[in-house]
This record gives C-alpha cells, structure tokens and sequence, in this order.
C-alpha cells in the first residue's frame, strides 16, 4: 500500500508516521509539507521523518498530481491549525483549510486513491450548553478554523462514493507529547505553565467544556479510517466525533488533575473574565459503536504524566513559553518577520 500524508511535519504528523510505519511495516509513505515547523523537532533522537520513504515540500494550494500516482490512501493534515493564526490569517486559512482541500480530494479521486483521511474538528460545534453534541446537533462554527472544516466536510461529501472511501474525523482537542511538541493546545499549555512558572492562570473562568484526545489516539483512529470497510463500518461517507466521552472536562477541571500530579502548582482562575464563547460538551457514542478496538488508550492522567516526562527530558524550564517557537502563530510571525513568507503564507522564491 502507498500512503501519502500531508502536513505530516507538524505535531500530529509526527506521531502520525510512525504508527502507519507500525501498522503497515511495508507500506510506501510518502510525506507532502511546506515545512513551516519542520526544524521545531522536540525529541533529541531521529524524527520521525526517517521512516517515510520519499517527503516532498511544497504548498498545499499548489499540489502537483504527479504526486498521487499510485497513492492508494491519503490523509490530510495540512492545514493552518488553531484559531490564533486563522483569525489572524484569514483569507490564507480559507484558501489552505477548505479552498486546497476540496482541490486535492478532486485530484485523489481522479487518480484512483481509494481511502482519504480528513482530520476536522469539534471546534465546529462552538458553543453548545445543552446536551452533548453529536454528528446530527446543529453546528456553531465561531472561528476562521472551525468555519474551514465545516466548509471541507460538506465538500467531502459529494465526492464519496464505492471507489472514494472518505472518513472525516472531528477531533477532540489535541494532547500529549510530540518529536514536534506544541504547547498553544489547552492541556499542554496548562503542563507546561505548571512547570516553567509553578502556577497555572486560566484566562477564563474556568466553566468552559473541551473535550480531549491524545495525538496518539489520534492517529490510531486515522490508521482504522484507512483499513475501516465502508458497508460494515460508516458507509462511503464517514463523519464521525472522535474521542471518549470520558475525556470532555471543564477547563478548570483539567488544571485541577495536572495539581493533582504537581501538587506544588497554584491555580489562578480569573473571576472577572468574559464568558468563553468555545464550549461544548461531545458525544463519542457513534465512534465507540463503529471502531470498539480504535477507542483512545490514554487518560489524561498518563497523558499529563507523558507531557511532564516528556518536558523534562527537554530540560524546560521556559517560564515565557508562550513567547517561543512552541507556540505556531509565534512561528508563522517569525518566518514573515524574516520574509520567508508573505501575507498570504506562500513561501517566498
């Protein structure tokens, strides 16, 4: 099988590649980035980028067919990755999330690919106080991001069919350690505050619902969206909430269970904060009942204790880490300050 993975330098691409190199030890992968964070490696040992058997640079906006040549599955990460940088870019996250998207899914589709992997989001959800959300409830997208993956699910779903296997996944919010760790994603910023400052400042008031999913998982869920049998298991067209139940927490609530690890932590939380307007609860129910052996092996217990392991192996102790290379926007506003890329996010010749 020849798998190809775009946006695979980044941090779920990173864990990504070597659970397909696992899974299918005599595979063809093949990695597409434009390579914004593929220098930021956080593991000393050799990246994952390693074990791929060819990696092509490049825009997604401007993928060459040739690459899909006898490509049989492909997952699709690629994508400006949080709201910080979609507010702020805009247009470019339009153009990257949804516009490059449907483009590649036409190709794929076109060249005989017969599975492809669209990681979407929760986030598409909103706010949501009611009820758990699930892939029926109405959607609230409230940001550039969250709009861009609702703009790609819909066009995924008229490109599906018997020979065009399509599973979009919505994700719980990321966590867990990375050999391209990001610390703007809300657990492992809460970790890593708790460490380089010994306290962890929520900015809101702490009510608002996220639910959690390590990389980790992640990427085994993608690995099942590839091997999954479209007529047994969520049809040609897959849309699908992944993650546990068992992991939607208050914002408050996942700062209490990283004290609870580092007791030496203070918790400040902001009494006079504005409401939060991203807050859901997520119903996992229908991944459980479609993939009961690709349900998430890690807790937010062990995922804390990876991040703690995991930091101090790095010798952290950053306590302006929201100023560094570990936060993505901070990266994109460095490589244009520096004129590698321009407004539009290109690459400049």
């Amino acid at each position: 099988m020849n798998i190809l993975i775009t946006g695979n330098l980044g941090y779920v691409g990173s864990v990504l590649v070597k659970y397909l190199r696992q899974s299918f030890p005599k595979s063809k992968l093949i990695g597409f980035d434009i390579g914004y964070f593929a220098k930021h490696i956080t593991n000393p040992n050799l990246t994952p980028d390693n074990l791929l058997n060819m990696q092509y640079y490049g825009d997604v906006r401007e993928f060459p067919d040739q690459i899909l040549e006898g490509v049989d599955a492909l997952i699709h990460l690629a994508a400006i990755s949080n709201d910080p940088m979609g507010n702020k870019y805009e247009e470019a996250t339009l153009e990257i999330n949804f516009e490059a998207t449907k483009r590649i899914a036409e190709k794929a589709k076109k060249a005989g690919v017969r599975a492809f992997v669209f990681a979407s989001s929760c986030s598409v959800y909103g706010y949501a106080e009611n009820e758990a959300r699930k892939e029926t409830s109405t959607l609230n997208p409230l940001t550039a991001y969250a709009r861009s993956k609702v703009l790609s699910e819909n066009a995924l779903a008229q490109l599906a069919d018997d020979n065009f296997k399509v599973s979009c996944f919505r994700f719980a919010t990321a966590c867990g350690f990375s050999d391209r760790l990001r610390l703007d994603l809300v657990a492992n910023d809460f970790v890593a505050s708790a460490i380089g400052n010994n306290q962890i400042n929520i900015l809101s008031d702490g009510t608002p619902w996220r639910p959690l999913i390590h990389v980790k998982d992640m990427a085994r869920a993608m690995i099942w969206g590839i091997k999954r049998k479209a007529m047994d298991e969520g049809g040609n067209f897959l849309l699908v909430n992944t993650g546990s139940n068992e992991w939607n927490y208050q914002v408050k609530q996942i700062a209490h269970e990283i004290q609870q690890i580092l007791p030496k932590v203070s918790i400040y939380i902001n009494p006079e904060a504005a409401p939060d307007k991203r807050s859901y609860k997520v119903d996992f129910g229908f991944f459980k009942k479609l993939a009961p052996d690709h349900q998430p092996e890690w807790n937010l217990k062990s995922t804390i204790r990876e991040l703690v392991e995991g930091l101090g192996k790095m010798g952290f102790q950053d306590k302006n880490f929201r100023q560094s290379n570990l936060i993505r926007l901070n990266v994109i506003n460095s490589l244009k300050k520096e004129g590698l890329i321009n407004e539009e996010l290109s690459v400049v010749q």
